[in-house]
């Protein structure tokens, strides 16, 4: 096998006891392949990732829901849990949280055809945040819609509902700051995966049903954090 091609296929299936020192190399390793391009066709299920955590910080609780789109009805919902093995470390997050994320995503019946993700895509310092992570593993379309910003700045703030400004950091336009609702703080939206930026908004704001934030991370939101109990609801 080509000694490239070798190491791309040992990234995409890393393992996850790693030190700092080596997950910030395995990011700058698969940022190249993230795809900032579309290419998104029918969409009749997104999934919205949350994370939260349980025993002190000890267990690693993730939550995935899949809503149809664009109803926004509840068709499925999974949690995970696994004991946290990685330090918190602001910019690795990913590392901490991504292990139950995709066993929680393994447990799906339905796929989804897009997913949002409570965090950082591009916008983050190496230009490899949670989204961009899941969806270069799982070579899924995903967006990172961040409830707050990790960096960069916008050149005004808008402030009508649907309106958003380029997100720039060192002169790269990295996210959107985006206003789902007019007199309500603004998300940060990303890249993640197989999106462009204008479209990881469009769905951003059609996922957005008079709240803050989008349907799919209020759901996992809500299921990561126990604020309501899993359904045996069967998927629709």
């Amino acid at each position: 096998m080509n000694v490239g091609i070798e190491k791309h296929a040992q990234a995409l299936t890393h393992g996850w006891h790693l030190t700092p020192h080596e997950a910030i190399a395995l990011q700058k390793q698969l940022a190249g392949l993230v795809d900032r391009k579309s290419h998104l066709r029918r969409v009749g299920h997104v999934a919205g990732v949350d994370v939260g955590f349980e025993d002190r910080g000890a267990t690693t609780r993730a939550a995935v829901a899949l809503l149809t789109f664009p109803d926004l009805v509840l068709a499925e919902h999974q949690i995970a849990r696994l004991p946290t093995q990685f330090p918190y470390i602001p910019g690795l997050l990913s590392f901490r949280e991504l292990p139950a994320v995709m066993l929680a995503m393994d447990k799906l019946t339905l796929p989804p055809d897009l997913v949002l993700v409570d965090g950082q895509g591009l916008a983050h310092p190496r230009r490899f945040g949670i989204a961009c992570h899941l969806g270069v593993l799982r070579g899924l379309p995903c967006v990172g819609v961040g409830k707050t910003r990790l960096l960069g700045s916008a050149r005004e703030d808008p402030v009508a509902k649907g309106l958003w400004e380029p997100l720039r950091d060192h002169g790269e336009i990295v996210g959107a700051l985006l206003r789902t609702r007019t007199g309500v703080k603004p998300v940060y939206v990303s890249i993640g995966h197989q999106v462009d930026l204008e479209t990881a908004v469009d769905y951003v704001m059609a996922c957005c049903a008079g709240y803050r934030l989008p349907e799919p991370i209020r759901w996992a939101h809500r299921l990561a954090s126990g604020l309501i109990k899993p359904s045996r609801k069967k998927p629709v």
